[in-house]
């Protein structure tokens, strides 16, 4: 399935054919070839939740490029609150 991620250590072993330990606690995927994949999305999605990217990755989108780092989403909001704001006062 194709997707975009940030890239990170864990993409970058996973692209070199560095398997990651395996297992799969879930079966989530139908179709899932547990004895070939190389991890598991469930567990890999978990650990980035968790804020363990060594062990996971983060999807995004397009404009991923142009960001610098990464905040807990309530600053992101806040910050855009806060822009809007000023883009409406000044109109």
């Amino acid at each position: 399935m194709p997707g975009r991620a940030v890239r990170n250590t864990f993409i970058d072993d996973v692209e070199k054919g560095n398997k990651k330990p395996f297992k799969c606690p879930y079966k989530c995927i139908k179709t899932c070839d547990v004895v070939n994949a190389p991890y598991c999305i469930s567990l890999a999605l978990i650990s980035a939740h968790k804020g363990n990217l060594n062990n996971g990755f983060a999807f995004c989108g397009a404009n991923v490029y142009k960001t610098d780092k990464i905040i807990p989403v309530k600053e992101l909001v806040k910050t855009l609150i806060g822009e809007y704001k000023q883009a409406v006062l000044q109109k």
